[in-house]
Parts: structure tokens; sequence; C-alpha cells
């Protein structure tokens, strides 16, 4: 049986998420600590960090703010606009871009600021998403990697030594640039946190005909190369308090544009507006987990009694974990054409991917679907109950430990 979060929706199968002996999560327990948080001392720090890296005579840029055009990247720019500072934006160009995701990134450089886009070779990048989905159930990998690769890339070219990252994925970590000693940004932390999933980029030498000389964009810097330009990072969130929703409507107010409904396996309008391919992304975190986006929105907006838990899981319920015929729009067989894969063939790495503890099968260990080819979780009225069941997954099998999406 799935235990879940008695404040939340969330189910223990998260990676890294732990249920405590009251029956709350460690995403909940995270998010009341900010209560006792002094927001204004973090402002003020922010602002002694922002200063210490401000190009004094105004010969390069002040930072670099990693962009892909949607409402928390947006916001970083206006808020660092705001604060006096020139940054240069940079954007690592997505898998499937959506013409939405084009307009958001145009409506960045309209606010004001320098901007560079990288984009990686589309006839590796292909390549690559192949890999990814049929290797680690990622379809979006070579995304994740140039996510932090490509700016990290210019910072060292450009010598502008600040990165702003924007959501803090570790509530502690405020980034590198915090520390008084040591603070530079070294591989070794920006692989805790933009993860390969077990996936070396090295690993992608000799499959499909990719050559070293392919994954340059997907190779982080070397130490010393980071060390000789100095480039350090922060993560926003840490020093202003991160809410997503608030993000979406101030950028919004200055020209984000959102989709004209609410996004497949989404309960919003208002987020992953750039790739086409984020639906498999999502889809996979639900195979292997048991939840998906809906699950993480509703949850943010629980925590921040916008929802009632009730109206949570109905939302969940909903829409969480559905197959993805469509995203933003796109068919999933136009979404699958560019990578040489047929629906059929979509539907089998799908399976192969499915944790079956999480999942009704028949008697013969097959899945169940409907009509659509949706899956039924094992105990999915549990998320209701006020008290959740102990959990009986196989602790050796348990789904944190196959590869994230």
């Amino acid at each position: 049986m799935i235990r879940y979060c008695k404040k939340c929706v969330m189910p223990e199968t998260k990676p890294d998420l732990f249920i405590d002996t009251e029956g709350v999560c460690s995403a909940c327990r995270n998010f009341e600590k900010r209560k006792e948080v002094d927001w204004a001392a973090r402002k003020n720090e922010l602002m002694e960090i922002l200063e210490r890296y401000r190009s004094k005579d105004g010969t390069n840029w002040d930072c670099i703010i990693p962009v892909s055009g949607g409402k928390d990247s947006t916001y970083q720019v206006i808020r660092m606009l705001q604060l006096d500072m020139n940054p240069l934006c940079v954007t690592a160009t997505t898998c499937h871009l959506s013409d939405i995701g084009r307009k958001n990134i145009e409506n960045i450089k309209r606010l004001g600021v320098d901007y560079v886009e990288m984009t990686t070779n589309r006839v590796v990048r292909k390549k690559l998403n192949r890999v990814g989905l049929t290797q680690v159930g990622d379809i979006s990998w070579p995304e994740h990697v140039s996510i932090f690769t490509v700016p990290v890339r210019t910072a060292v070219q450009y010598r502008v030594p600040l990165i702003v990252w924007g959501e803090n994925p570790q509530n502690e970590y405020g980034g590198p640039a915090a520390a008084s000693k040591d603070n530079i940004l070294t591989r070794r932390w920006l692989e805790e946190f933009g993860g390969l999933l077990g996936l070396r980029v090295t690993d992608l030498i000799g499959q499909e005909g990719i050559e070293k000389r392919h994954l340059i964009p997907f190779t982080y810097p070397t130490d010393a190369e980071l060390k000789a330009a100095g480039v350090s990072g922060i993560f926003l969130g840490y020093y202003i308090p991160w809410d997503g929703y608030a993000n979406a409507l101030l950028s919004q107010a200055h020209g984000l544009t959102t989709f004209n409904r609410t996004v497949e396996g989404s309960v919003v309008s208002y987020e992953n507006l750039d790739n086409h391919q984020t639906g498999i992304h999502d889809y996979f975190k639900f195979l292997k987990f048991g939840f998906g986006r809906a699950t993480d929105i509703a949850c943010l907006h629980i925590r921040r009694e916008r929802i009632t838990r009730e109206d949570g899981l109905t939302l969940v319920k909903e829409h969480d974990g559905k197959f993805p015929w469509t995203y933003l729009g796109e068919s999933l067989e136009n979404i699958l054409n560019p990578l040489d894969l047929s629906i059929d063939d979509f539907i089998r790495i799908c399976d192969r991917f499915t944790n079956k503890k999480l999942f009704r099968t028949d008697a013969r260990g097959n899945l169940i679907k409907d009509r659509h080819g949706n899956l039924t979780k094992i105990n999915y009225d549990n998320a209701s109950e006020e008290k959740a069941d102990v959990c009986n997954l196989d602790h050796r099998l348990r789904p944190r430990q196959l590869a994230v999406g």
C-alpha cells in the first residue's frame, strides 16, 4: 500500500521524501519552517552578495540569469532589474520548442536585457532525447543537463562570475556565492543539482554515432576553468519567498503568455509551456513514482492554503498521470516522429519503465489499462484517508531507486 502525506497529497514514493510519525511529509515540514525565516535578513544577504559581484566599472555584466521564458525565469529577470542589476540572460534552447515558448523568450528580451541563446545540434539532440527515453526513461535528459551546463559555460567564456538560479531545490542552501570562503561553483556542486540520473555524458560517446565533439554544450567546465573565472551562484528562492503562482501573476503582468486552457497532466495554464516533450517527461515520473505534475502543483497550493486537501485530491484524480496523447495541443505522434518512434514503440517503453508495484495488474502481471491507455494506482482511494496506511512495498524495489524522470 502507498502511504500519503495527510497534509498534502504527495505519496511517499517521491524520491527523497519522508513521512514522519505524524503522517506529514518532509516537504510540508520544510514549508512550515519558512515562517521562522527572517526574510528581511535574507534580503539584506542578497543585496550584499549582489553588490559584491556587481561590475564596478560597467565593463561587464553583473550576473547571468538562465532563462527558459517561463514564469519563474521571467520573474528572476524582473527582480534582478528591480535591484538595478545588469544581467546577461542565457537560454539553452529546449528540445521541442513550442510557439508559446518562443513568444515568452521574445518577451524576456523586451524587458530590457542582453540575451544569448545556445541551440545545440538538432541532429545530435534528437539522438540524446531517444537515448534518454530508452535508457533512463527521461526524454528530457539533454534539456535538464544543458540547463545547467550552457549558462555555466557562458559564465566562464564571458567571465561573468555570478549566476542567479531560481527556485532553491534544497531549502538549506543559498548557493556557493553565500559562503565567505571557498565559494566557487564546482563541478561536484553542479552535478548535485543538475543530476544526470546515472547516465554520464561520457557514456553517450559511441552511441548512435555520437562523438565527444558533439557533447561540448552538455559538458561542464572543469573546476580549474570555474576557479579561473571565479564562477559562483545563488538560488534566488533562498533569499526571496518563492511562490510559483505569485511568480506567474507578476510575469503575466510583464507580458508572459499562458496556455488557453489547463495544460495536459497539470491543473494550471501557466507552467511548463516551452517544450512539447514535457508531457512525456511528466508521464514517466508518474509511471516510476505514482505521481505527476498535477500532484506537484496541487501540493504547492494546499501548503499555501489556497485549496483544501480534499479539493487537491479531486484535481489530482482528474488530471494526474493521463496517457500523454497530446501536450500543448501537439499530438503524441508528431512529438515522437523526430525520434523515429511510433506510438506502439512508445507504449512498450512506457511499460518497461512502469513500476508494477504501484499500479493494478491482472493475474498474469500485465498492467490494466482503460480504453484511453490510462493506469490505475493500487490504493489511490487511500490518499483521501486522514490516517495513511503503512507502506508494504518491497524496499529492495522501492521506486526511489529507479531513475528519476
